[in-house]
């Protein structure tokens, strides 16, 4: 899997910086830099000498794309959603497992996330901010004209202020605003010393990261230059408005709004200006016949040569083997077990009808029990508790693997002693689940022999959508608000929610929301978040999420379910229960958390900086 230091990339937007002396091969930035803000060794170019020609200057440009980062598998073989309330790592080293779900924020296995973001961001950062301080002194390729090179220098600090801007958008979700950093960071002076103070959230995510974003729109590349041989995944124009509609979403949020000054209705115009203006250019993802399909290649199919034009902004991966998916694949065929889906999640899924499977749900998504062992059945739904994976939303045979499902060289089978849950085998689903979203099966073909793209997804069309319905249904109105220097009434406008979550829905093959629904917008709320989980799932949302809704405690003392790993049969098998004999699905529940610790060796270096209350 992809974990801690970054493969290298496809295409030639991905080639490896070439730093070293002739006969040595890197890698990845991770080979090249060593550790954050480190001299330069003897056998690498010094700074003056990249920048010295405009070759070395592309190169060193490109690699900062080395810095997105893959979301399988990436916190010591663990996924982030393993930290939720939506699965389980199968096997006892999973990050997640000894770092989140126990409360322990500092734990080596899962420094990928939590301690090594830090260097991992500012290293990014400070090769932005080395392109944008030199990039105007590099001479010209001898065979690009003047108006070339004029437009690659514009392109090429456009995408620097854009990568610059998510990197610290990625280190605020984490820890909050930390030190904005622009300039150039000398290796033998003091590094942060000077940045002791902690920028307020508007200073940070307003002023500058949705500022950054904004301005650096006009100077990136349209879609279809980006889409030219040589330049899949590199960073354009719709990718920046895209993120700027993600961030606004966040900073209306009731958890962030009353500081960041943004209200729904900006966040509301964010995602309806991404479609006015790019609409045309993307949407979901319905090549395939059937929905199941559908979302499946949604994930797959890369955004250039395979035709999906539903992906936004991605990391742009090489094709993968068995290796890389052997940590998250069921034991039955060879694998590791890896990323099981909770009971929890499963109950979330809605029947084919739309209805959903159980009388009441909670605050967290997941069904009422009430004290007793099976939640109350919405006997209108259809769900039958000993078949209960029948006529459900096409999206859960597509992301999970559960008993009986044919997968890869055969059938999954979780009862007790058989091929997927066989005794002895410590990684065998402690949930009853296995992932398949994510997951090509065609790497399978062969004796595991096959290969597949598994590019990193960051944004696709139906996150525009669902932000859209979700800013609209929070508006209160009727109200004025100023549009193009002139006052406009807006309104919750029920038709605009309606048309843009149906959407989401009926590629699912599911039917969209109720008039009775729509005339609630707490109803409306809980639908979109249910929506949101169903449909991004492994795709890093569900802990932000929670978070700036502010349940993150809620999901957090919800335990977490499985059917019965004890059970031989069907009928014992098909038991919702809550695995006495693994105490880590014990999750902590710990208010810091919203908010994880800024890293240890970094306080110690910057005693006056504030750290995250609680830590």
């Amino acid at each position: 899997c992809l974990v801690g230091s970054e493969m290298c990339i496809r295409d030639s937007i991905y080639t490896a910086f070439w730093l070293a002396t002739a006969g040595i091969a890197l890698t990845s930035c991770e080979d090249i830099f060593g550790g954050f803000l480190d001299k330069q060794p003897s056998n690498e170019l010094t700074e003056e000498e990249v920048f010295s020609q405009w070759t070395t200057t592309r190169e060193f440009h490109f690699d900062t794309y080395n810095f997105l980062r893959h979301g399988a598998c990436r916190i010591n073989n663990s996924w982030m959603d393993a930290a939720t309330d939506l699965a389980e790592t199968s096997y006892a080293s999973g990050g997640t497992r000894t770092s989140f779900n126990i409360g322990n924020y500092y734990a080596s296995g899962a420094a990928t996330e939590l301690t090594g973001t830090w260097e991992h961001y500012y290293r990014g950062i400070r090769k932005c901010n080395m392109l944008l301080k030199n990039i105007d002194d590099v001479p010209k390729a001898t065979d690009d004209s003047e108006e070339a090179h004029a437009t690659y220098v514009k392109q090429y600090k456009a995408e620097a202020h854009f990568l610059r801007a998510y990197f610290y958008w990625e280190m605020f979700l984490r820890y909050g605003p930390v030190p904005l950093v622009t300039d150039v960071l000398d290796p033998d002076g003091d590094l942060l010393s000077n940045y002791t103070t902690r920028p307020s959230l508007k200073e940070y995510v307003v002023d500058f990261i949705l500022k950054e974003l904004k301005d650096c729109e006009e100077g990136l590349m349209d879609k279809a230059t980006s889409a030219e041989s040589g330049n899949p995944g590199r960073i354009s124009q719709p990718m920046a408005r895209a993120l700027y509609s993600r961030v606004m979403l966040y900073m209306a949020s009731d958890r962030f709004r009353s500081e960041s000054g943004i209200s729904w209705q900006q966040a509301a115009d964010a995602a309806q200006s991404f479609m006015t203006d790019y609409g045309t250019l993307y949407g979901l993802y319905t090549t395939d016949t059937d929905p199941k399909t559908c979302y499946t290649n949604a994930i797959l199919k890369n955004a250039h040569d395979e035709k999906n034009n539903e992906t936004i902004f991605w990391r742009n991966d090489v094709a993968v083997g068995w290796g890389a998916i052997y940590n998250d694949t069921p034991v039955g065929e060879g694998g590791n077990g890896g990323l099981c889906p909770s009971q929890n999640l499963v109950d979330m899924y809605d029947m084919a009808n739309g209805q959903s499977p159980f009388s009441s749900y909670d605050e967290t998504g997941a069904p009422v029990y009430n004290g007793t062992a099976t939640p109350a059945i919405n006997n209108a739904s259809g769900y039958k508790s000993n078949d209960p994976y029948s006529n459900r939303d096409p999206r859960l045979a597509a992301t999970v693997l559960y008993n009986g499902v044919n997968w890869g060289n055969g059938i999954i089978n979780v009862l007790k002693g058989q091929r997927d849950n066989p005794q002895g085998n410590a990684n065998a689903t402690p949930t009853g689940y296995y992932t398949r979203k994510y997951i090509p099966e065609v790497i399978l073909n062969n004796n595991h022999t096959g290969s597949n793209y598994r590019n990193w997804i960051i944004i696709r069309y139906a996150e525009i959508l669902l932000s859209y319905a979700e800013a609209l249904n929070n508006l209160t109105g009727p109200h004025t608000v100023e549009l193009d220097g002139q006052p406009y009434t807006m309104s919750r406008d029920k038709e605009e929610i309606k048309k843009a979550f149906n959407q989401v829905r009926y590629r699912a093959g599911l039917p969209g929301l109720t008039a009775n629904q729509l005339n609630s917008t707490p109803e409306v709320q809980k639908q979109i978040e249910r929506e949101r989980m169903v449909e991004f799932l492994w795709e890093n949302r569900r802990f932000y999420d929670v978070r700036r809704w502010g349940i993150y405690e809620e999901t957090e003392q919800e335990p977490i379910r499985g059917m019965n790993p004890d059970g031989a049969t069907k009928e014992t098998y098909y038991q919702r229960v809550i695995p006495s004999s693994s105490s880590f699905l014990t999750r902590v529940v710990d208010k810091r958390s919203v908010w994880v610790p800024i890293p240890r060796n970094e306080m110690r270096r910057l005693p006056s900086l504030d750290q995250n209350p609680g830590y």
